[in-house]
């Protein structure tokens, strides 16, 4: 009997194979292979071992959220440099704002997170799950359920790394990031 396990997983990109599924209780992660899922997703699945090789072998995708990492950024929106400057003023390692559409509505949240001297890389750090976006996406959740977008944008003139979490992934917002970024 080959070794199995079950639970709901948060999908990455996995640089070393095809998935990385990161425990959304444990925040514990399993590099596997199989399945047709989108970085961002949700899902329950069952994973089996062969021979120590993780395989998907059975994936329900529970919410659609998609997850988009973009280096070299340029032309960084308003509220996000504005954040960089505030969080460097007052010397925060991250920071958080609500962005709001044209008619005063809640529409999003950026956070910004302060690339660190030496050789940590957050980037690379949250598009592999060590610095986890699931507590983020628990605080959007209050106020709308999945599928959100989330974009992680590492910008060429600042020195931190934006996360923008929008809520609705058929707005005009997302459409627009997505148009803009990617």
């Amino acid at each position: 009997m080959q070794p199995t396990t079950s639970g709901t997983f948060r999908v990455l990109s996995d640089p070393r194979g095809e998935w990385l599924l990161v425990d959304r209780e444990t925040t514990e992660q399993i590099a596997v292979t199989g399945g047709d899922l989108e970085p961002g997703n949700l899902i329950e699945a069952t994973v089996q071992w062969d021979d120590g090789d993780a395989r998907l072998v059975e994936a329900e995708v529970l919410a659609g959220t998609r997850f988009h990492f973009v280096r070299d950024v340029t032309g960084l929106f308003e509220v996000a440099r504005d954040l960089c400057r505030d969080a460097r003023m007052k010397g925060e390692g991250m920071l958080g704002e609500t962005t709001y559409s044209t008619d005063n509505r809640p529409n999003g949240a950026v956070y910004v997170f302060a690339e660190q001297s030496g050789a940590r890389d957050i980037w690379n750090e949250i598009r592999t799950g060590a610095i986890p976006l699931e507590p983020l996406i628990d605080r959007l959740r209050e106020f709308d359920s999945e599928p959100h977008e989330i974009f992680v944008l590492d910008p060429v003139e600042e020195p931190f790394v934006v996360v923008y979490l929008v809520p609705d992934p058929d707005s005009m917002l997302a459409e627009t990031v997505r148009d803009t970024y990617l």
